[in-house]
């Protein structure tokens, strides 16, 4: 069954380059283009697309914003193509959405639209674009729960449910409980997404809940040793002694 598709972007030459790389697809049917956002909409609506290129930064009428006019439910897959804002990608990442960075090369488009035929055949992008949707608006006050893919499905994690968060190569690893989900995304990039006052990073490897530490003992090298509710014990960097020193003052 052919994809109809839908490229979103105020740029003529950014929508000439995508309509030129889909068209290499043998799985693309019909493409039309919208030039904002409220040509989007109204494409959307009438034309019921199955894919959407959606260009984050238009003017007036952004490409989060066409989101929630029309509603994380009716929306179709979506591949958001940005050409910065380090925030958006954050939240993408965070929500195990996909999106393409400016200029587009051909083997990056190319990954961006497999993950778009999965998600279509999982169905799952409703509930990743709520979630992008309530990261974004939540950026004051940190994201609330985490999209992991596992076995060709999104689960999501709720901040709350975590014991620490550990770096693991190119991937973060969410530990809960017993269990452990890998996220893919920088420890950084998650950092700035936690609500600073309940998380706080203790090592370039490790972040822990502050909710979650029963008891802190001074090591060496201005070190700590950091004991978990759950009786985990983990380490901290030496460079991050501060940090939990004003902890050690202030817990709350």
């Amino acid at each position: 069954m052919k994809l109809d598709t839908l490229i979103v972007d105020d740029e003529p030459l950014a929508r000439a380059g995508l309509r030129q790389l889909l068209e290499l697809d043998a799985d693309i049917g019909a493409i039309r283009e919208a030039r904002d956002g409220r040509e989007a909409v109204a494409a959307i609506a009438d034309e019921r697309p199955d894919l959407v290129f959606l260009d984050v930064q238009m003017p007036e009428l952004d490409g989060v914003e066409v989101v929630r006019r029309v509603g994380a439910a009716a929306m179709p897959a979506v591949v958001f193509v940005t050409a910065h804002d380090r925030y958006a990608l954050d939240a993408f990442e965070l929500n195990a959405i996909d999106y393409i960075v400016k200029p587009v090369t051909r083997d990056r488009f190319a990954r961006a639209l497999d993950r778009a035929k999965e998600r279509l055949r999982a169905r799952s992008a409703g509930d990743q674009l709520s979630g992008l949707l309530e990261t974004l608006a939540a950026r004051d006050q940190g994201v609330r729960r985490l999209a992991v893919r596992s076995q060709g499905r999104t689960e999501f994690v709720a901040v709350d449910d975590l014991d620490y968060i550990e770096a693991a190569q190119n991937y973060v690893e969410l530990h809960v409980g017993k269990i452990s989900h890998l996220l893919q995304v920088t420890m950084s990039a998650l950092e700035r997404s936690l609500d600073p006052a309940r998380f706080v990073r203790v090592h370039r490897s490790l972040i822990v809940p502050v909710a979650r530490i029963r008891s802190l003992e001074a090591a060496q090298h201005g070190e700590y040793v950091i004991t978990l509710t759950t009786g985990v014990r983990l380490r901290s960097g030496r460079s991050y002694a501060e940090r939990l020193r004003a902890l050690a003052v202030n817990p709350f």
